[in-house]
This record gives C-alpha cells, sequence and structure tokens, in this order.
C-alpha cells in the first residue's frame, strides 16, 4: 500500500524559522534581565552557561552574594510562573553545583537562586530566591 503524502511543502510551518524567532526573544529578554541586574548593582559572570546538567540564564554577583537567574518571557505574570516547574527548578539547582565546582573562587559566597520575569514590554520583574 502506498504512503500518502504528507502536506505540501508550502504548507507546512517554517518550524526554523519558529525556533530562531523564539531564540532571538529568549536572547532578548536575558539582555533586558542582565540590565535589570547591572541597574541593581550587579556585576554579570556569565549568561547561558552551559554544564551537563544544562542551562544557567544568567550567573552575577553582588558583594558577597551569587545569583544563578532564571528568566521567563512570557504575555502575563501567571504564565511565566506556570512556566517554572519543579525540574526547571531542580536543574538550575544541579548546573549551580557543577558552575561552582568549577569556580572554586565564588564557593564561599552566599548563593541565591534569582527569578526575573520579562512581561511584555514593561520593566522585568526580579524575584529574589524565587526558585
Amino acid at each position: 500500500m502506498a504512503e500518502r503524502p504528507g502536506p505540501h511543502p508550502s504548507t507546512r510551518p517554517d518550524w526554523r524559522g519558529v525556533r530562531r524567532a523564539r531564540d532571538r526573544e529568549g536572547r532578548r529578554a536575558e539582555w533586558i534581565a542582565a540590565l535589570a541586574l547591572r541597574l541593581r548593582g550587579y556585576r554579570i559572570l556569565g549568561r547561558r552557561e552551559k554544564t551537563p546538567a544544562g542551562e544557567i540564564d544568567i550567573v552575577a554577583v553582588r558583594g558577597r552574594r551569587l545569583a544563578f537567574v532564571e528568566v521567563k518571557r512570557r504575555a502575563t505574570r501567571e504564565a511565566c510562573e506556570a512556566a517554572i516547574t519543579p525540574n526547571g527548578r531542580g536543574r538550575v539547582r544541579r548546573a549551580a553545583g557543577i558552575w561552582l565546582a568549577r569556580n572554586t573562587r565564588y564557593q564561599a559566597h552566599d548563593v541565591g537562586f534569582d527569578l526575573i520575569f520579562v512581561i511584555g514590554r514593561g520593566w522585568p520583574q526580579f524575584i529574589e530566591n524565587g526558585l
């Protein structure tokens, strides 16, 4: 029996284009979040830090406080909050442990797991120790 052909290529969504647009928006949200952190007195140590356990959006330090920051960009605060899952929390914490093992200079710092919500065109919402 012959296979039925799929939809015509011109009618299929361009998933690569959608992925690129989402990546661009994510990078923009992280840039906005990094700016907001700098204005709060933080120094950005890393963005999109990759570890075997996963990626950390932003690593920043202010005084003796080291912050591992997860950035969420959504249309509403409720959507941002819903995007924070237990698996995501665990991933960031495991990745932070690996990052600290690699960056021994910061092991004596107080560690925080923060959130920044970028909602529409509004100013980013910073939630200290929200993760």
